[in-house]
Protein backbone atom coordinates (compact mmCIF):
# COMPACT_ATOMS: atom_id res chain seq x y z
CA UNK A 1 0.00 0.00 0.00
CA UNK A 2 1.42 3.22 -0.92
CA UNK A 3 2.05 5.90 2.02
CA UNK A 4 1.09 10.12 2.20
CA UNK A 5 4.43 11.23 1.82
CA UNK A 6 5.14 14.72 3.44
CA UNK A 7 8.85 14.45 3.17
CA UNK A 8 10.62 17.70 2.54
CA UNK A 9 12.90 16.12 0.13
CA UNK A 10 13.34 13.41 -1.73
CA UNK A 11 9.71 14.30 -2.45
CA UNK A 12 6.94 12.88 -3.49
CA UNK A 13 6.27 12.07 -7.39
CA UNK A 14 2.64 11.68 -9.34
CA UNK A 15 1.90 7.76 -9.26
CA UNK A 16 1.01 8.07 -13.23
CA UNK A 17 4.61 8.93 -13.58
CA UNK A 18 5.96 6.47 -11.73
CA UNK A 19 3.54 4.15 -13.70
CA UNK A 20 5.31 4.84 -16.94
CA UNK A 21 8.64 5.23 -15.41
CA UNK A 22 8.02 1.57 -14.21
CA UNK A 23 7.03 0.74 -17.71
CA UNK A 24 9.80 1.86 -19.65
CA UNK A 25 12.74 0.41 -17.32
CA UNK A 26 13.66 -2.51 -19.07
CA UNK A 27 12.55 -0.78 -22.26
CA UNK A 28 12.87 2.32 -23.03
CA UNK A 29 10.48 3.55 -26.58
CA UNK A 30 11.55 0.36 -27.96
CA UNK A 31 15.18 1.29 -27.91
CA UNK A 32 15.83 -2.56 -25.99
CA UNK A 33 17.42 -1.24 -23.17
CA UNK A 34 17.02 1.11 -19.86
CA UNK A 35 17.61 4.39 -19.89
CA UNK A 36 20.26 3.69 -17.24
CA UNK A 37 21.52 1.52 -19.54
CA UNK A 38 21.87 4.06 -22.37
CA UNK A 39 24.81 6.49 -24.22
CA UNK A 40 24.17 9.93 -23.23
CA UNK A 41 25.83 10.67 -26.81
CA UNK A 42 22.69 8.27 -28.10
CA UNK A 43 20.05 9.77 -30.20
CA UNK A 44 17.13 8.55 -27.52
CA UNK A 45 18.84 10.18 -24.67
CA UNK A 46 19.11 13.44 -26.71
CA UNK A 47 15.51 13.80 -27.13
CA UNK A 48 15.07 12.65 -23.79
CA UNK A 49 17.25 16.01 -22.96
CA UNK A 50 16.05 18.34 -25.11
CA UNK A 51 12.25 17.04 -24.70
CA UNK A 52 12.89 17.96 -20.95
CA UNK A 53 14.36 21.40 -21.39
CA UNK A 54 11.47 22.31 -24.16
CA UNK A 55 9.11 21.58 -22.06
CA UNK A 56 10.76 23.55 -18.83
CA UNK A 57 10.75 26.49 -21.27
CA UNK A 58 7.28 25.65 -21.63
CA UNK A 59 5.90 25.97 -18.77
CA UNK A 60 8.21 28.31 -17.32
CA UNK A 61 7.53 30.58 -19.88
CA UNK A 62 11.35 30.88 -20.24
CA UNK A 63 12.12 33.40 -22.68
CA UNK A 64 14.66 32.66 -25.62
CA UNK A 65 17.30 34.71 -24.22
CA UNK A 66 17.87 32.05 -21.15
CA UNK A 67 18.98 28.41 -21.17
CA UNK A 68 18.27 25.47 -19.21
CA UNK A 69 20.85 23.44 -17.99
CA UNK A 70 20.66 19.95 -16.22
CA UNK A 71 23.50 19.81 -13.87
CA UNK A 72 24.80 17.68 -11.02
CA UNK A 73 25.43 18.59 -7.30
CA UNK A 74 22.52 19.65 -6.29
CA UNK A 75 21.23 23.27 -5.71
CA UNK A 76 24.01 23.26 -3.05
CA UNK A 77 26.91 22.70 -5.99
CA UNK A 78 25.10 26.23 -7.03
CA UNK A 79 26.06 28.06 -3.91
CA UNK A 80 29.44 27.77 -4.99
CA UNK A 81 28.88 27.87 -9.06
CA UNK A 82 27.17 30.84 -8.95
CA UNK A 83 29.75 33.28 -7.75
CA UNK A 84 32.06 31.36 -9.71
CA UNK A 85 30.26 32.19 -12.71
CA UNK A 86 28.40 35.71 -12.64
CA UNK A 87 30.22 37.13 -9.53
CA UNK A 88 33.58 38.31 -11.26
CA UNK A 89 32.76 41.49 -12.23
CA UNK A 90 33.14 43.25 -9.12
CA UNK A 91 33.63 40.29 -6.87
CA UNK A 92 30.85 41.36 -4.73
CA UNK A 93 27.53 40.09 -4.12
CA UNK A 94 23.95 40.60 -1.22
CA UNK A 95 22.33 38.13 0.23
CA UNK A 96 18.95 38.09 2.06
CA UNK A 97 18.86 35.54 4.61
CA UNK A 98 15.54 34.37 5.37
CA UNK A 99 16.64 30.45 6.31
CA UNK A 100 19.08 27.85 7.15
CA UNK A 101 19.68 27.30 2.83
CA UNK A 102 20.05 30.75 2.16
CA UNK A 103 22.63 31.41 4.81
CA UNK A 104 24.08 28.39 3.69
CA UNK A 105 24.57 30.00 0.28
CA UNK A 106 25.66 33.33 1.69
CA UNK A 107 28.35 31.45 3.67
CA UNK A 108 29.96 29.67 0.50
CA UNK A 109 29.39 32.92 -1.67
CA UNK A 110 32.03 34.71 1.03
CA UNK A 111 34.46 32.06 0.48
CA UNK A 112 34.53 32.99 -3.38
CA UNK A 113 33.76 37.00 -3.00
CA UNK A 114 32.36 40.42 -0.81
CA UNK A 115 29.49 38.56 0.28
CA UNK A 116 27.09 40.85 2.57
CA UNK A 117 23.82 40.15 4.36
CA UNK A 118 22.00 42.56 2.88
CA UNK A 119 18.85 41.68 4.99
CA UNK A 120 17.37 38.99 7.52
CA UNK A 121 14.67 37.68 9.52
CA UNK A 122 16.79 35.39 11.51
CA UNK A 123 15.89 37.70 15.01
CA UNK A 124 12.08 35.80 14.38
CA UNK A 125 13.39 32.68 13.58
CA UNK A 126 12.44 33.31 10.23
CA UNK A 127 9.30 33.29 10.55
CA UNK A 128 8.59 36.10 7.84
CA UNK A 129 10.24 37.60 4.79
CA UNK A 130 12.05 40.93 5.32
CA UNK A 131 11.21 43.89 3.67
CA UNK A 132 13.39 44.97 0.79
CA UNK A 133 13.83 48.08 -1.43
CA UNK A 134 16.55 48.73 -4.02
CA UNK A 135 18.57 50.79 -1.38
CA UNK A 136 19.18 48.18 0.53
CA UNK A 137 21.75 46.65 -1.85
CA UNK A 138 25.32 47.68 -3.03
CA UNK A 139 25.14 49.49 -6.41
CA UNK A 140 28.01 47.35 -7.82
CA UNK A 141 26.72 44.27 -6.35
CA UNK A 142 27.15 41.77 -9.30
CA UNK A 143 24.08 40.19 -7.82
CA UNK A 144 21.57 39.45 -5.56
CA UNK A 145 21.01 36.14 -3.80
CA UNK A 146 17.42 35.06 -2.32
CA UNK A 147 16.06 31.73 -1.56
CA UNK A 148 12.51 31.89 -2.73
CA UNK A 149 10.66 29.24 -0.59
CA UNK A 150 12.30 28.00 2.89
CA UNK A 151 11.67 24.75 3.15
CA UNK A 152 12.63 24.48 6.99
CA UNK A 153 10.73 27.35 7.96
CA UNK A 154 8.30 27.53 5.88
CA UNK A 155 8.06 31.06 4.10
CA UNK A 156 7.74 31.94 0.85
CA UNK A 157 7.95 35.70 -1.50
CA UNK A 158 4.64 36.98 -2.32
CA UNK A 159 6.86 38.38 -5.32
CA UNK A 160 10.52 38.66 -6.74
CA UNK A 161 12.16 41.69 -4.69
CA UNK A 162 12.92 45.09 -6.65
CA UNK A 163 16.63 45.12 -6.89
CA UNK A 164 17.00 48.61 -8.92
CA UNK A 165 18.66 46.69 -11.85
CA UNK A 166 20.86 43.92 -10.35
CA UNK A 167 21.09 40.72 -11.45
CA UNK A 168 18.63 38.73 -8.88
CA UNK A 169 19.26 35.45 -8.59
CA UNK A 170 17.02 32.97 -6.76
CA UNK A 171 17.11 29.14 -5.67
CA UNK A 172 13.86 28.12 -6.19
CA UNK A 173 14.52 24.27 -5.37
CA UNK A 174 10.98 23.84 -3.00
CA UNK A 175 8.60 25.97 -4.97
CA UNK A 176 9.59 25.13 -8.74
CA UNK A 177 6.31 24.71 -10.93
CA UNK A 178 3.78 25.17 -8.23
CA UNK A 179 3.19 28.36 -9.26
CA UNK A 180 3.76 30.67 -11.45
CA UNK A 181 6.96 33.11 -11.88
CA UNK A 182 7.95 35.98 -14.49
CA UNK A 183 11.65 34.18 -15.61
CA UNK A 184 12.33 37.75 -17.32
CA UNK A 185 12.58 39.14 -13.51
CA UNK A 186 15.87 36.95 -12.13
CA UNK A 187 19.02 36.33 -14.03
CA UNK A 188 19.40 33.27 -12.72
CA UNK A 189 16.86 30.60 -11.38
CA UNK A 190 18.44 27.15 -9.82
CA UNK A 191 16.54 24.20 -8.04
CA UNK A 192 17.28 20.65 -7.10
CA UNK A 193 14.97 18.58 -8.93
CA UNK A 194 13.88 16.50 -5.85
CA UNK A 195 11.51 18.13 -3.99
CA UNK A 196 9.14 18.90 -6.55
CA UNK A 197 10.26 17.75 -9.92
CA UNK A 198 12.00 14.80 -9.75
CA UNK A 199 13.86 12.63 -8.02
CA UNK A 200 17.35 13.27 -6.70
CA UNK A 201 20.57 13.47 -8.86
CA UNK A 202 20.06 16.52 -11.17
CA UNK A 203 19.63 20.45 -10.67
CA UNK A 204 17.53 23.05 -13.09
CA UNK A 205 19.29 26.04 -13.75
CA UNK A 206 18.12 28.45 -15.91
CA UNK A 207 20.29 31.42 -16.65
CA UNK A 208 20.38 34.38 -18.96
CA UNK A 209 22.66 33.91 -21.79
CA UNK A 210 24.63 37.25 -21.41
CA UNK A 211 25.63 36.40 -17.69
CA UNK A 212 27.44 32.72 -18.72
CA UNK A 213 30.46 34.84 -20.85
CA UNK A 214 32.31 35.87 -17.11
CA UNK A 215 32.96 32.63 -15.11
CA UNK A 216 36.10 32.99 -13.19
CA UNK A 217 39.26 30.74 -14.59
CA UNK A 218 39.30 28.47 -11.88
CA UNK A 219 35.85 27.75 -11.95
CA UNK A 220 35.32 24.15 -12.20
CA UNK A 221 34.80 23.10 -15.72
CA UNK A 222 31.86 21.06 -14.46
CA UNK A 223 30.98 24.43 -12.93
CA UNK A 224 31.03 26.41 -15.95
CA UNK A 225 27.95 27.70 -17.38
CA UNK A 226 29.56 28.33 -20.45
CA UNK A 227 30.61 24.70 -20.60
CA UNK A 228 27.34 23.58 -20.00
CA UNK A 229 25.45 25.73 -22.53
CA UNK A 230 28.04 24.78 -24.98
CA UNK A 231 27.48 21.16 -24.87
CA UNK A 232 23.98 21.03 -23.82
CA UNK A 233 24.56 19.87 -20.55
CA UNK A 234 26.12 16.91 -22.46
CA UNK A 235 29.99 17.70 -21.28
CA UNK A 236 30.29 14.42 -19.61
CA UNK A 237 27.92 11.17 -18.85
CA UNK A 238 24.88 13.40 -16.90
CA UNK A 239 22.40 12.06 -14.18
CA UNK A 240 20.33 10.09 -17.27
CA UNK A 241 17.85 8.53 -15.76
CA UNK A 242 17.08 11.68 -13.25
CA UNK A 243 16.72 14.04 -16.24
CA UNK A 244 14.43 11.45 -17.75
CA UNK A 245 11.83 11.00 -14.73
CA UNK A 246 12.19 14.99 -14.42
CA UNK A 247 11.07 15.11 -18.41
CA UNK A 248 8.54 12.31 -17.32
CA UNK A 249 6.82 15.11 -14.26
CA UNK A 250 6.97 17.88 -16.82
CA UNK A 251 4.93 16.05 -19.56
CA UNK A 252 2.62 14.72 -16.55
CA UNK A 253 2.44 18.87 -15.20
CA UNK A 254 1.26 19.72 -18.89
CA UNK A 255 -1.19 17.23 -19.73
CA UNK A 256 -2.74 18.53 -16.11
CA UNK A 257 -3.27 21.67 -17.52
CA UNK A 258 -0.14 23.35 -16.99
CA UNK A 259 1.85 25.49 -13.73
CA UNK A 260 -1.10 27.94 -13.45
CA UNK A 261 -3.48 25.60 -13.26
CA UNK A 262 -1.53 23.36 -10.78
CA UNK A 263 -0.71 26.63 -8.77
CA UNK A 264 -4.68 26.74 -7.50
CA UNK A 265 -4.83 23.25 -6.69
CA UNK A 266 -1.67 24.21 -4.57
CA UNK A 267 -3.58 27.40 -3.09
CA UNK A 268 -6.51 25.31 -2.52
CA UNK A 269 -4.41 22.33 -0.85
CA UNK A 270 -2.57 24.87 1.93
CA UNK A 271 -4.90 27.30 2.28
CA UNK A 272 -7.48 24.12 3.92
CA UNK A 273 -4.17 22.85 6.05
CA UNK A 274 -3.51 26.73 7.18
CA UNK A 275 -7.56 26.83 8.01
CA UNK A 276 -7.55 24.10 10.37
CA UNK A 277 -4.53 25.11 11.99
CA UNK A 278 -5.56 28.48 12.56
CA UNK A 279 -9.51 27.19 13.58
CA UNK A 280 -7.41 24.90 16.10
CA UNK A 281 -6.36 25.70 19.83
CA UNK A 282 -4.18 22.51 19.81
CA UNK A 283 -1.72 22.92 16.68
CA UNK A 284 0.07 26.06 15.73
CA UNK A 285 1.62 27.55 12.70
CA UNK A 286 4.46 30.73 14.08
CA UNK A 287 4.96 31.90 9.98
CA UNK A 288 3.60 35.66 9.40
CA UNK A 289 0.88 34.78 7.53
CA UNK A 290 1.41 37.53 4.21
CA UNK A 291 4.86 34.82 3.71
CA UNK A 292 3.15 31.27 4.37
CA UNK A 293 4.73 28.81 1.93
CA UNK A 294 1.95 26.45 0.20
CA UNK A 295 4.53 24.33 -0.30
CA UNK A 296 6.12 23.41 3.18
CA UNK A 297 3.51 23.78 6.44
CA UNK A 298 5.65 23.69 9.46
CA UNK A 299 3.20 23.43 12.63
CA UNK A 300 3.43 22.11 16.78
CA UNK A 301 1.24 20.81 19.57
CA UNK A 302 1.33 21.63 22.65
CA UNK A 303 4.53 19.98 23.46
CA UNK A 304 7.61 18.19 22.09
CA UNK A 305 6.38 14.80 23.73
CA UNK A 306 2.75 15.21 22.27
CA UNK A 307 4.66 15.82 18.78
CA UNK A 308 6.69 12.90 18.96
CA UNK A 309 3.57 11.00 19.15
CA UNK A 310 2.07 12.29 16.16
CA UNK A 311 4.82 11.56 14.14
CA UNK A 312 5.05 8.27 14.89
CA UNK A 313 0.96 7.47 15.07
CA UNK A 314 0.77 9.51 11.69
CA UNK A 315 3.14 7.37 9.83
CA UNK A 316 1.25 4.20 11.71
CA UNK A 317 -1.80 5.79 9.58
CA UNK A 318 0.15 5.71 6.44
CA UNK A 319 1.06 9.55 6.91
CA UNK A 320 5.06 9.34 6.83
CA UNK A 321 7.64 11.65 6.84
CA UNK A 322 6.01 14.32 8.88
CA UNK A 323 8.88 15.55 11.82
CA UNK A 324 9.78 18.90 11.23
CA UNK A 325 13.51 20.16 11.06
CA UNK A 326 15.66 19.49 14.07
CA UNK A 327 16.16 23.71 13.60
CA UNK A 328 11.96 24.32 14.19
CA UNK A 329 11.04 20.80 15.83
CA UNK A 330 7.12 19.74 15.56
CA UNK A 331 5.65 18.34 12.43
CA UNK A 332 6.20 19.56 8.91
CA UNK A 333 3.84 18.84 5.81
CA UNK A 334 5.17 19.39 2.59
CA UNK A 335 2.68 19.25 -0.25
CA UNK A 336 4.56 19.90 -3.12
CA UNK A 337 2.68 19.05 -6.74
CA UNK A 338 2.39 15.39 -6.52
CA UNK A 339 0.35 15.58 -3.26
CA UNK A 340 -3.22 15.34 -4.10
CA UNK A 341 -5.53 17.29 -2.25
CA UNK A 342 -6.76 13.43 -0.69
CA UNK A 343 -3.85 13.35 1.21
CA UNK A 344 -4.21 16.54 2.68
CA UNK A 345 -7.51 15.36 3.86
CA UNK A 346 -6.38 12.59 5.31
CA UNK A 347 -4.02 14.86 7.22
CA UNK A 348 -6.48 16.98 8.60
CA UNK A 349 -8.54 13.89 9.70
CA UNK A 350 -5.61 12.83 11.64
CA UNK A 351 -4.52 15.97 12.97
CA UNK A 352 -8.45 16.73 14.25
CA UNK A 353 -8.35 11.89 15.61
CA UNK A 354 -4.97 12.79 17.33
CA UNK A 355 -6.46 16.16 19.29
CA UNK A 356 -9.13 14.56 20.51
CA UNK A 357 -7.70 11.44 21.77
CA UNK A 358 -4.70 13.73 23.36
CA UNK A 359 -6.40 16.63 25.04
CA UNK A 360 -4.23 18.67 27.50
Amino acid sequence: MRVYNFSAGPGMLPLEVLERVKRDIPDYENSGMSVMEMSHRSKPYEKINDTAEALMRELMNVPSDYDILFVQGGATNQFSAVPLNIGTVNKKADYVITGNFAKNAYKEGAVQLDAKAAASSEDKNFTYIPELSPDMFRRDADYVHICYNNTIFGTCYDNAPDTGGIPLVADMSSMILSRTVDVSKFALIYAGAQKNIGPAGVTVVIVRHDLTDRADPKCPVMLRYDNQVKNKSLYNTPPCFSTYVVAEVLKYLKECGGVAKIQKINEKKAAKLYDYIDGSDYYVNSVDKRFRSIMNVPFISPNKDLDAAFVAQAAENGLVSLKGHRLVGGMRASIYNAMPPEGVDALIGFMEKFKKQNKV
